[in-house]
């Protein structure tokens, strides 16, 4: 059974192929840079990385030290990855997080 969003629109499809056709962490920068404003890509940069540090069983104020993420970020976060709909997990199973040396 195919999964359904409930975010499922023409436009987020569109969005969707736009970011797939990219080819490697350039193209994503000057993408990224377009589309998003700086504090857009920041938010959405410091929940990725509340969602490697869950990963790796970090504690929530290990956490909010390092990314300086409200609790109520991380927990959500961290519901997500519990309950969500195992985006966070599909991408941190498929990423190696010794190669964050872009």
């Amino acid at each position: 059974m195919a999964y359904e969003s409930k975010f499922k629109s023409k436009e987020t499809d569109e969005l969707f192929k736009a970011i797939l056709s990219l080819e490697n962490a350039e193209e994503c920068y000057r993408f990224f840079e377009d589309i998003m404003t700086v504090n857009e890509l920041k938010a959405i940069s410091q929940r990725w990385h509340v969602a490697v540090l869950l990963s790796e069983n970090k504690t929530y104020a290990e956490i909010e030290a390092e990314t300086k993420a409200s609790t109520a970020t991380i927990s959500r976060i961290n519901k997500c990855l519990s309950y969500g709909a195992d985006g966070y997990s599909i991408a941190l199973n498929r990423i190696d997080k010794a190669d964050y040396g872009l």
